[in-house]
């Protein structure tokens, strides 16, 4: 679940000077309403959890928030890094601006590699949508960990195998509370998740508020 010390692949890394983006304020609302609802944020022992991304145009480059971001409300463009190239054999990414990628870079890349018409991804956590969601949707298996190889391929292995494509979301067995999201920008990939989850509420649990249903 750690945004913070926990990045598993290798890295390069360049440092530019950070730029205004798109998808970058509606990130921002996402990353709001995800805070609100205790889906992305920080634990009681300082480490984060959420991540999310925007893809560059057509390209496979995307703009991640970074490392050790679970705890800002608003994050400025110093606090994404852009992820230029990647390989998942190598467990290996190149990324430029003045924070590191988060740790689940390479599970982003999956599922834009995977998907040409996916411009956003969220992935957030939450221990109770996660049992309930659990091997209801598309699911990775249990034995696969976050940040690793083997879950970049087990993301496109789902692509290949189950309806994810159009469903739009995927639970990560092996990663307790994760729970990814996607879609064409924040905007449609959060009410994806969002419903979701209130449909998984079980009787008479209060679902979230019907007012963070709209678009970020």
């Amino acid at each position: 679940m750690s945004e913070t010390g926990a990045v598993k692949f290798s890295y390069e890394q360049v440092a530019v000077a950070p730029v205004e983006f798109a998808g970058l304020e509606e990130m921002n609302a996402c990353r709001r309403k995800l805070m609100q609802l205790g889906w992305l944020g920080v634990e009681s022992n300082g480490i984060g959890f959420g991540n999310l991304s925007v893809r560059i145009g057509r390209t496979n480059r995307f703009f991640i928030t970074g490392s050790g971001t679970g705890g800002f409300a608003q994050l400025a463009p110093e606090q994404f890094a852009e992820v230029i190239e990647y390989d998942f054999q190598r467990n290996w990414l190149h990324c430029a601006g003045e924070t590191v990628a988060s740790s689940e870079s390479l599970t982003h890349a999956a599922v834009y590699e995977a998907d040409a018409s996916v411009s956003a991804v969220i992935h957030c956590h939450s221990a109770t949508g996660w049992k309930r969601l659990l091997g209801r949707w598309p699911t990775t298996d249990p034995d696969v960990e976050y940040g690793t190889p083997e879950m970049a391929r087990a993301v496109m292995r789902l692509f290949q195998t189950t309806d994810v494509k159009e469903r739009r979301l995927f639970v990560m067995a092996g990663h307790e509370g994760g729970i990814v999201a996607f879609g064409k920008d924040c905007n449609e990939a959060f009410p994806v998740l969002l419903s979701a989850m209130n449909a998984s509420s079980s009787r008479g649990r209060r679902s979230a508020p019907r007012d963070l249903a709209q678009g970020p």
